[in-house]
């Protein structure tokens, strides 16, 4: 939940484009179920990797940010948070003692985690990082904020996402609501913004009707940038009405496109997950590349347990162009 406080397997990667997309949802009911997990699967807003040991380290919303574990991306076990105690500086952008949205990632030799401090609704929000040489809870050493957004900012400084190019070069997107998905470059030296370039790019937003997109996730495949972003309202259970949906550019700033051409700063979007049977409002999501290929990670609630968020993982079919789970 980004903005509050809270497998068919490898066999499918070989399939031919044809029968890939067949595969392609046309109405609700053709979304895949997520992949079966089990132990602890209650959460908000994963990030997931997998480390040279072979352990899926897996963060989200939640207290100092929650943490779980897997040896096997099936069986999940809850461990301590990544913060023993909170920086003291959250108290700035919340009242509540805990933050959202994490994104882990591991770049020059340690990990990074990118954050959200804010509270439900306002944009009065910090993007916050730390670094760690393991990624395991109590590790973390706090680096501050990176971005901040206020009640005058016409953005939300929220739901970060860290992108390395192939020429090296840090981008961090994030966004929620108001004028939608943001874009700043980052100093690979410092994990914060880029002294010499101060643009804040525009990626997506929706300029008519609801304002709800947030969520980004940039992810490069076959030449082309691709934008997952979490659209409609999360966080009320069987109620929510998230989704997610994709776009794609020949360069990282954009203009971002869907599979129409529509662009993202136009309330584009091609859908990747909705809702479907008792499986509500998917969101949420990280992009990850696994030993059997990518991964959307997500939640979604549980309609067959009285709405409770829980975790989704999907593999995802790029052999159309655009990313098909299954």
């Amino acid at each position: 939940m980004r903005r509050s406080s809270f497998r068919r397997r490898t066999a499918l990667l070989a399939l031919p484009t044809a029968a890939v997309l067949a595969l392609m949802p046309t109405t609700a009911s053709a979304y895949p179920n997520p992949g079966r997990v089990t132990g602890s699967v209650v959460t908000h807003d994963p990030s997931m990797m997998r480390t040279s040991s072979g352990q899926y380290l897996l963060y989200a919303t939640g207290g100092g940010i929650s943490n779980k574990t897997s040896n096997d991306r099936t069986a999940f076990s809850a461990g301590a948070d990544a913060f023993s105690s909170r920086p003291s500086w959250w108290r700035t952008y919340s009242s509540v003692p805990e933050a959202w949205a994490p994104d882990i990632s591991y770049h020059g030799g340690k990990y990074l985690m990118y954050y959200s401090v804010s509270s439900f609704g306002s944009n009065t929000s910090a993007i916050g990082l730390a670094t760690s040489s393991t990624g395991q809870p109590g590790s973390w050493t706090d680096q501050g904020s990176v971005h901040t957004s206020s009640s005058s900012s016409d953005y939300n400084a929220i739901d970060p996402n860290l992108f390395v190019d192939d020429d090296g070069k840090w981008w961090l997107s994030f966004g929620s609501w108001w004028t939608g998905i943001k874009m700043i470059q980052i100093n690979p030296s410092t994990g914060k913004q880029l002294s010499s370039n101060t643009t804040r790019y525009s990626l997506a937003s929706r300029p008519t009707g609801t304002k709800a997109v947030e969520a980004p996730f940039v992810v490069k495949r076959g030449g082309y940038y691709y934008l997952f972003a979490s659209y409609d309202t999360c966080c009320a259970g069987t109620g929510s009405t998230y989704k997610v949906k994709v776009g794609r550019a020949t360069g990282i700033t954009g203009p971002y496109r869907d599979k129409n051409g529509v662009s993202m700063m136009s309330n584009g979007g091609t859908p990747v997950l909705e809702s479907h049977g008792s499986i509500v409002g998917p969101g949420g999501q990280s992009i990850m590349n696994d030993v059997d290929g990518d991964l959307i990670v997500y939640h979604y609630y549980d309609a067959n347990d009285n709405g409770t968020p829980k975790l989704g993982i999907n593999l995802l079919n790029w052999s159309s162009g655009w990313p098909v789970a299954y």
